[in-house]
């Protein structure tokens, strides 16, 4: 959608000069109804993401990714390493999501929900727009010599830079080993919980580092996810797209004359005040087309209708719009490609749900022990299991046993008959299943135990038995 094919802006991006060094954007403070409208999401996601980990759902902390013990709550559900395949469809279930979100819509989750842009864009800027000022004030604070004014503004934004990212690692902290983990950290101090507090210290560094200096580069250079679009969006994806049909015209764009009849001079409504490019956190040129930097974050679209207001031409020079719409006035349509990633998302989610359905709070696995034969009791036979039993609620199991579901026989544990398992636990021993030789019909038998708290059925699981081979 570039509507300058003699200019080399593809060669280079908005945050490098000429010998290769990085350059700071000092964007314009943004305004408008669209910022209006994303400081309410971000403020919003923000303290669903604050909170998330400080929730618990029947004992279960909210959202959890413990990825050092290997479990996992999402929306309360808790996920054992026993569960990874649902962990694993879940995921694909957000990534198609993404993806069918960027086919119809470009980078929307960019600009309006991913963190990064939130923390940035939200928090970081506009702390920053109060202590240093707009962009000219701030542009004019950074070829200031160190002097007091200059270095009183650096200490106070970045002290409380440091403390935003100190509080940002706690809450990410919480996600990772649990809010109790949290919480016993603070009691006990650094001392006692010293890989915590260090974990503690590296996120805090990690946070800083992004948000004072690395910024939109992580956009650019770190997440994968731009270079996405090149093979995700088409002539019929919506976009932050300027109308160069309408900018560029005849004539092409020009500085703005009052006095002028514009449409008589073949002139394009675009008004070349560059405010699109200087309101730009990514520091690029929209007019230029869709570019890899582009989060679609609206800043353009609310300084561009801002401006087309203030000399008396239609709005809309700059918004969401597919090329299609821009060159062939085609309306939205929901096109083959997008069907199939609808498809493929419903089936998975539908595999999901059904998964999850399926899945038991307990679970066991009984297993004969290798290398052991069968023994003769009398006239019953007699194999050894090894069992592990996982529970992965929050309430305590305090009367457990096993009994054979479709064969007649016994089950002989080693230790106490019934015994406890607590909550999110794993029990493992030893157990005897004791069948009758004449009711074995071969010399491998499928049995089903079930695994019962009181008679309260909590799972079952299949095992073979072995016994002597019949010569009749």
């Amino acid at each position: 959608m570039s509507n300058l094919p003699d200019e080399a802006f593809r060669d280079t991006i908005g945050t490098i000069d000429e010998g290769g060094k990085r350059k700071f954007i000092f964007p314009k403070k943004p305004s408008g109804k669209f910022y209006d409208y994303r400081k309410i999401v971000s403020y919003v996601l923000l303290a669903i993401l604050i909170a998330n980990p400080f929730i618990k759902v029947n004992g279960n902390q909210f959202m959890m990714f413990n990825v050092i013990e290997r479990r996992f709550s999402i929306f309360g559900f808790p996920f054992w390493p026993q569960d990874f395949y649902l962990f694993v469809i879940s995921m694909l279930v957000g990534v198609v999501f993404i993806l069918l979100f960027t086919v119809v819509f470009g980078r929307i989750f960019c600009g309006w929900i991913c963190p990064q842009t939130i923390f940035l864009e939200l928090v970081f800027r506009r702390i920053e727009y109060w202590i240093d000022g707009d962009r000219g004030a701030q542009q004019r604070l950074a070829r200031q010599k160190w002097d007091a004014e200059k270095i009183r503004k650096r200490v106070t934004k970045w002290a409380v830079f440091f403390i935003i990212s100190f509080f940002i690692a706690n809450i990410f902290l919480a996600y990772l080993v649990g809010s109790d983990e949290l919480f016993l950290m603070v009691e006990q101090g650094p001392i006692q919980q010293a890989s915590n507090f260090i974990a503690l210290l590296i996120f805090t560094g990690v946070f800083y580092f992004v948000f004072v200096w690395f910024r939109e580069q992580v956009c650019i250079i770190a997440c994968p996810y731009g270079r996405l679009q090149g093979v995700l969006l088409d002539n019929k994806s919506i976009n932050v797209a300027y109308d160069f049909v309408r900018g560029e015209k005849e004539a092409g764009r020009a500085k703005f004359n009052k006095k002028e009849d514009r449409v008589l001079a073949g002139k394009g409504d675009c008004i070349d005040c560059f405010q699109c490019v200087h309101v730009c956190p990514m520091g690029i040129d929209i007019r230029n087309g869709t570019q890899l930097e582009c989060t679609n974050c609206t800043a353009c679209i609310d300084e561009c209708d801002h401006i087309m207001e203030s000399v008396g031409l239609p709005k809309g020079l700059i918004r969401y719009a597919s090329e299609d719409e821009i060159t062939k006035k085609e309306p939205f349509k929901f096109t083959a490609r997008m069907k199939g990633y609808t498809a493929v998302l419903f089936i998975l989610l539908s595999v999901f749900v059904g998964m999850l359905f399926l899945r038991t709070n307990v679970e066991a696995v009984i297993l004969r022990l290798p290398g052991q034969l069968f023994q003769h009791k009398g006239d019953k036979i007699s194999n050894v299991y090894t069992y592990k039993i996982v529970n992965k609620t929050m309430k305590d199991y305090q009367d457990i046993h096993f009994e054979l579901i479709d064969q007649k026989g016994n089950i002989r544990n080693v230790g106490k008959p019934h015994f406890k398992v607590a909550k999110e636990s794993i029990s493992q021993g030893t157990l005897f299943i004791e069948i009758e030789e004449a009711l074995l019909e071969s010399d491998k038998t499928k049995v089903k135990i079930g695994v019962y708290n009181g008679k309260e059925l909590l799972d079952d699981t299949a095992t073979n038995f072995l016994g002597p081979r019949s010569f009749n």
